[in-house]
């Protein structure tokens, strides 16, 4: 008799090496990171760009990737329905943040905590930046070449997250269903794996970007392949959040919840840069 669930029991931590903890999810953030680089190096050969400005933009991306994640999760997640309501002003506030009142626990890393859209942000500020003292360019010309190798990150962390048994859908009777026995605040019933599903996302948005770039040289429209890519992930991921569990009670009181509020920018962003890219060329040298 086939079960109509899978058990879901995997330990996050991969090894100990005495009292640190390697875990599942940081050495899958460190192998989409190195995947990007891997993937982004053999397009910059091909246009026969200065090796030096792969290394410059390893370092900036790691930055702001992580930096941006962190604050991502303690600013747009960490919202608590307080004791008190507290007056303000003449407007009254319902929910707190604890990190706005110890700001110095944001650095708290090991306590856990990254946000895919505070990651994205921060890879944002920081092309900003390496477009400014780096490459010039252009800054979607950076995007183009760059989320390719992305998406592949996306689909390493979202494997992290599953390793973690954390971010899942919601109760489903479907026999792919994932019991996540770890999970200690869970129901102990059958949910989406919505981790294996974003990891799908990712990668066939991965194929389409990489399709775009060596099958149609779609890299000579500036923003085409950055606009694919914030559809396919963002998109997805707006239409994915309907099955999801919300990550925090707060977004219970939303329409929509964060991820999806977050999503639409990035949405309309990808929308506006595919109809503008058929505008325009990027002059190749």
């Amino acid at each position: 008799m086939l079960l109509n669930y899978i058990t879901w029991n995997v330990d996050p931590v991969l090894f100990h090496l005495g009292p640190l903890a390697v875990r599942w999810y940081g050495l899958l953030w460190a192998i989409g990171i190195y995947a990007t680089l891997l993937i982004v190096q053999r397009l910059y050969k091909h246009e026969k760009l200065p090796e030096a400005w792969l290394d410059k933009l390893f370092l900036y991306t790691v930055i702001g990737a992580i930096a941006g994640a962190r604050l991502g999760h303690c600013l747009f997640y960490e919202w608590q329905l307080m004791p008190e309501p507290v007056t303000f002003l003449g407007m009254t506030f319902e929910y707190g943040n604890h990190y706005l009142s110890h700001p110095w626990e944001i650095l708290y890393i090991w306590h856990g905590g990254l946000a895919s859209h505070g990651g994205a942000i921060g890879i944002l500020i920081a092309m900003y930046y390496f477009n400014k003292n780096v490459s010039k360019k252009g800054y979607v010309w950076i995007f183009d070449r760059l989320v390719i190798g992305v998406a592949i990150c996306g689909a390493a962390i979202r494997m992290g997250n599953l390793m973690n048994s954390e971010i899942y859908g919601g109760v489903t009777s479907l026999p792919w269903g994932f019991v996540f026995i770890r999970d200690l605040q869970g129901d102990g019933l059958p949910h989406h794996p919505t981790q294996i599903y974003e990891m799908i996302y990712c990668l066939f948005t991965f194929a389409i970007t990489w399709w775009l770039y060596w099958k149609k040289e779609a890299y000579k429209k500036n923003g085409l392949i950055f606009g694919v890519f914030l559809i396919g992930i963002f998109g997805s991921r707006f239409v994915l959040e309907f099955i999801k569990n919300n990550q925090e009670a707060f977004e219970s009181n939303f329409p929509l919840n964060m991820g999806q509020i977050l999503s639409l920018p990035f949405i309309i962003w990808g929308i506006w840069l595919i109809v503008q890219s058929s505008k325009t060329k990027v002059e190749l040298k």
